[in-house]
């Protein structure tokens, strides 16, 4: 184990943590400016979007609650920025940049970021930025097609480009930006919501300087920075040095049959942590590719799964991780790839990561979840009108066990973190669409000593003709169990007419008439440990709650039911 040197600490520690409390209620403030501005429900319920605030150096200062895949590399963004219009003296007071190319920025098209420069009597000292989800960005589909095979058909595709010039709005810029969208009335709200949410950052940052001084600031801010350093240090050096591999597969990508693989291997050396990502699948025709900046906003997400995730995120973590990544993989996609689905592959990453250091940190471990975000899309017009409408909705399912409790059940994949359950009063308010039932998926979550979390059955009737789009993954490699515990189960999709029933996963832009019905069934996450190891008390929980059946009391937990006296007993 490396021996771990204590710095002297330039600043005092009850001014570093006013100002780390200051700067993260800055950026809670500016995700609360952004969600009550903004036109789309995706942004303003459910929460698609994540916000932060950077030094000059794109150092991580202060983040709110969000979308980890997003505030993973909102650094990356910026500085593809600076390196784009040559550098930080290129930046003016009252500047706004926005993009989304995703070999850039990571994702796909509909991701918009949001970059603004804070100054402090002329002087850069940071940036805040925003990134939030736009329904349609002008793709050959509303929303986004499911069939993609290059960005092109993905929407339009913006390179850092400045819509404010010291302050002055750029309407051409806007104009052409906001008319490639079909809902561009809420995608110019919606782009305005985000420049407010940067402007209320840069005015907290600028009043914390004011307040305590630039010197102090950054004195106090590389304190953060060395003391998150030093913690991520002792967490990698308490795992024993080694080499840990793991390797899963996605169903496919959309366009082939074929299976997908993704190949994981950690190494631990001392206080260094190395991903290397070497094996995994080339660039796929289909959407299941990112830019490689999202990849590694997945590998921190993943470390921070395992490694002191109680500790907040600044910009000194990460120091010791590096990152191997092949090019032109799905991992590091490059033109013209699509993308449109670039969390497919990196929910599993997430969870590979996780099952490789599982046998030397059980502890912090997790069996698998439910996987992808799982996306229903409905399109289409309101009757005897012009007006399209578009709903997007990822869907909620079970995560998976760990050693001291069951995996949470009905909760957003491990991408979108903060995203919020869809209102049904909101979805039924709003668009031509009925939920005739909501509930959680009984026998969905994997067996184990701990149980994996349940996923859930959400039934749509349409009040309208319109067209279905579906992406559900893992139906081949559900969530897997550990330490004995089993799988949980993988999702399923019905789409009911009146004399017709058909089973699917993936489609695109599918016609359905009024009163067609869907019903989505997410996966369940897996368990952890022997099932036949599961007190009792909660096998008996688990049934009078609806979780299982008598059925598989029996069959996964060799425990009997009886009916009458409500108790339970091993065979």
């Amino acid at each position: 184990m490396s021996e771990i040197k204590v710095p002297v600490f330039l600043e005092n520690p009850v001014t570093t943590e006013i100002i780390r409390n200051a700067l993260t209620s800055s950026a809670e403030e500016m995700n609360e400016s952004l969600a009550r501005s903004s036109f789309s429900p995706i942004i303003y319920e459910m929460k698609d979007c994540s916000v932060g605030i950077y030094n000059e150096d794109a150092e991580l200062l202060g983040q709110s609650s969000g979308l980890p895949m997003f505030l993973g590399n909102l650094d990356v963004c910026i500085k593809e920025t600076t390196e784009f219009i040559g550098g930080n003296d290129n930046y003016n007071p009252g500047d706004i940049y926005i993009m989304n190319d995703s070999y850039m920025a990571g994702s796909h098209l509909n991701d918009i970021t949001i970059i603004s420069p804070i100054f402090f009597e002329q002087e850069l000292v940071g940036f805040s930025a925003t990134r939030a989800h736009w329904l349609d960005i002008g793709a050959k589909d509303p929303g986004y097609p499911m069939d993609a095979i290059e960005i092109y058909q993905e929407g339009v595709r913006i390179p850092p480009t400045k819509i404010y010039d010291a302050g002055v709005p750029r309407r051409d810029i806007i104009k052409l930006i906001i008319m490639n969208s079909r809902l561009s009335s809420d995608a110019l709200g919606d782009l305005n919501a985000q420049i407010a949410a940067c402007k209320t950052g840069e005015k907290r940052v600028y009043d914390i300087i004011k307040k305590h001084g630039l010197t102090t600031f950054r004195r106090s801010i590389q304190d953060i920075f060395t003391q998150s350093e030093i913690m991520d240090k002792e967490q990698i050096a308490n795992i024993p040095d080694g080499v840990y591999e793991e390797e899963g597969f996605l169903d496919n990508d959309g366009v082939s049959k074929a299976p997908v693989p993704v190949k994981v291997k950690v190494t631990i050396e001392g206080e260094s942590l190395t991903i290397d990502l070497t094996g995994s699948s080339h660039q796929k025709q289909g959407m299941t590719n990112c830019g490689l900046a999202q990849t590694v906003s997945a590998c921190r997400v993943a470390f921070k799964h395992m490694i002191g995730p109680d500790s907040p995120v600044t910009g000194g973590n990460f120091k010791t991780m590096d990152i191997i990544v092949p090019k032109r993989s799905i991992f590091s996609a490059e033109e013209p790839a699509a993308c449109g689905w670039y969390f497919t592959s990196l929910g599993l990453l997430i969870d590979l990561i996780v099952k490789a250091l599982s046998p030397v940190l059980k502890e912090q471990s997790a069996a698998a979840h439910y996987g992808d975000s799982m996306v229903v899309t409905i399109s289409g017009r309101e009757e005897d009108s012009t007006q399209p409408f578009l709903y997007v909705e990822p869907t909620a399912g079970g995560w998976g066990a760990f050693s001291s409790n069951d995996g949470q059940s009905g909760l957003i994949n491990n991408s979108n973190g903060d995203f919020k359950n869809m209102p049904v009063e909101v979805l039924e308010g709003k668009y031509p669409i009925k939920i005739n039932s909501y509930s959680f998926r009984e026998n969905s979550g994997g067996p184990g000593k701990t149980r994996g979390g349940l996923g859930v059955i959400r039934e749509y009737e349409l009040r309208n003709k319109a067209n279905l789009s579906l992406w559900f993954e893992r139906s081949q490699d559900p969530a897997w169990g550990l330490f004995g515990g089993k799988s949980g189960e993988p999702p399923k999709v019905t789409v009911k007419r009146e004399n017709e029933e058909e089973s699917m996963l993936k489609v695109n832009a599918k016609p359905l008439s009024q009163g067609d019905r869907v019903i989505v069934e997410t996966g369940g996450g897996g368990g952890f440990g022997s099932p036949l190891e599961r007190p009792l008390e909660n096998v008996l929980e688990d049934i009078i709650d609806g979780y299982i059946d008598s059925e598989t009391a029996l069959q996964e937990y060799g425990v009997i039911f009886d009916a009458e006296t409500k108790n339970v007993y091993r065979k």
